[in-house]
């Protein structure tokens, strides 16, 4: 969610979500908050593979309910050349793990470790396998990229961002 259009929280919205009508333009309100956030975004993603990002993305998205993310993210993968069945599995993925590479299960698998937290750790296991797979350089920024995207899931879903209105190529997270 990153550099969303601040009309998002707007009125002019609530017509996409009748539901749940948006509660505040927070970008507007804390706009210090939501620079850094962009910031914050920006210096996370360095290092971090595209595919696995917008997986990572999308997955966290999907585990929190936060629809606008999940919109947002599913678009940007789709219009970088991700196909709509690794999409569409991403949330049955342990069932259809032949879709993805072991990299990407391992992300996906340290995802929704860092995302659910259930236990309230991370499993040593998941870690493990997460750290075989990527160098200690791809691993923190790859964490520092699940962070950042829980964070912008909590923005999301709290301020009720409505999706449906994102085109790719928007300032995206």
């Amino acid at each position: 969610m990153s550099t969303e259009s601040t009309e998002t929280t707007t009125g002019a919205n609530s017509a996409k979500n009748p539901e749940h009508p948006p509660r505040l333009p927070w970008t507007q309100l804390v706009p210090e908050v939501y620079k850094a956030m962009v910031k914050l975004d920006a210096a996370a993603r360095q290092g971090v593979d595209p595919v696995i990002l917008e997986l990572v993305k999308v997955r966290a998205s999907q585990l929190n309910h936060c629809a606008f993310c999940l919109d947002m993210h599913s678009k940007d993968a789709l219009a970088a050349g991700e196909s709509v069945e690794r999409i569409i599995q991403l949330s049955a993925w342990e069932e259809s793990q032949h879709f993805y590479t072991a990299r990407e299960i391992a992300a996906i698998e340290l995802t929704e470790a860092i995302t659910v937290l259930t236990d309230g750790f991370v499993p040593d296991a998941v870690y493990e396998k997460a750290a075989k797979q990527f160098t200690e350089p791809e691993l923190a920024a790859l964490i520092a990229s699940i962070t950042v995207i829980n964070a912008w899931n909590r923005f999301g879903v709290t301020a009720r961002m409505a999706p449906g209105h994102y085109t790719p190529g928007q300032h995206a997270h």
